[in-house]
């Protein structure tokens, strides 16, 4: 059973845990992260182990600072420009790491995603701390990712000792989809995880902005994750609920449940994969998502789900 007690708002108590080699579920405005203290390998080790996560998976270093970032990566004249105009806030710039960041931490890489999260709660963490943190996000690897304490708890329970010290409360997460991830090693700059930060909001200060290309370098690139145990069915659909035929999907079945994406972008970012975690918990065989346009934090949305869909193959028939 989940160990409830585990969830604290004691911020100090959370400091204290990070500075001995704990781990820590931190709240962000994206998601929530499992954190650990950066500079110390052994505990950024008890990540992957919690996760599941490939040892080479690089993770993405949260700061309370410029001065703090740029004591693990080397910033551009573009990256600092991204910086002044979204930190804080739900953007995750690709830079070249600095001796003082592990092998650990970027998987090998040369390069080191890092952000400064505007969730306030986080924000002291980090300023308490006085350092870097690893978080990626604080369930087992591949699966949907927790925007509540609740949801850290749920998936990580069984491994809370030794595997979770503590998970820090700060509410639903206002954002609900991870950040969006900008590489700044590459010319044209490329938008590797689309997110809050938009493709229109990163035009109004690039000059040009490519796609993903060439091989994973970071949190998200994979064509499967978020995923759900339920199939799940990504539909373009311009008319009515009642005029949606799915192929394979009886859409009157009792397990079987459509969840309509396309209007409220915000709410639907916010809510996803609360949807989709709620659909396990009912038993609900598959999950048939109306897609929203590709357009503004629709794109990150349907980033998301396609990559839920990607990770549990539909039923046939």
């Amino acid at each position: 059973m989940p160990h409830f007690d585990f969830i604290t708002t004691d911020i100090d108590r959370a400091v204290a845990a990070l500075r001995a080699g704990g781990l820590v579920g931190l709240p962000t405005e994206t998601v929530y992260g499992l954190a650990a203290d950066a500079s110390n390998d052994a505990a950024v080790d008890r990540i992957f182990s919690a996760k599941g996560r490939p040892r080479g998976h690089p993770l993405i270093l949260h700061v309370a600072d410029l001065d703090t970032a740029e004591r693990c990566g080397v910033f551009s004249d573009v990256a600092h420009q991204l910086a002044a105009r979204f930190w804080p806030g739900p953007m995750t710039l690709l830079v070249p790491r600095t001796s003082n960041v592990s092998d650990t931490v970027t998987g090998g890489r040369d390069s080191v995603g890092i952000r400064i999260p505007a969730h306030p709660v986080a924000a002291e963490v980090l300023r308490r701390h006085g350092g870097a943190l690893a978080a990626p996000s604080a369930n087992r690897f591949g699966e949907v990712s927790p925007t509540t304490a609740q949801h850290v708890v749920a998936d990580l329970g069984g491994h809370l000792d030794p595997d979770l010290d503590l998970v820090l409360d700060g509410g639903p997460c206002a954002v609900g989809v991870e950040s969006s991830i900008i590489d700044t090693t590459c010319s044209p700059v490329q938008l590797l995880r689309p997110g809050a930060v938009t493709a229109d909001d990163l035009d109004t200060i690039l000059a040009s902005l490519a796609g993903p290309s060439g091989p994973s370098r970071a949190a998200g690139m994979m064509a499967a994750h978020y995923a759900p145990a339920c199939a799940v069915h990504a539909v373009d659909h311009d008319g009515p609920l009642h005029s949606l035929v799915v192929d394979g999907v009886d859409l009157g079945a009792a397990h079987t449940r459509v969840l309509d994406l396309r209007d409220n972008h915000d709410v639907a970012a916010r809510e996803l994969y609360s949807h989709l975690r709620a659909a396990d918990i009912d038993g609900i065989a598959t999950v048939v998502i109306l897609m929203p346009p590709a357009t503004g934090l629709g794109a990150a949305i349907r980033d998301r789900v396609m990559k839920a869909a990607a990770g549990r193959q539909p039923p046939v028939g």
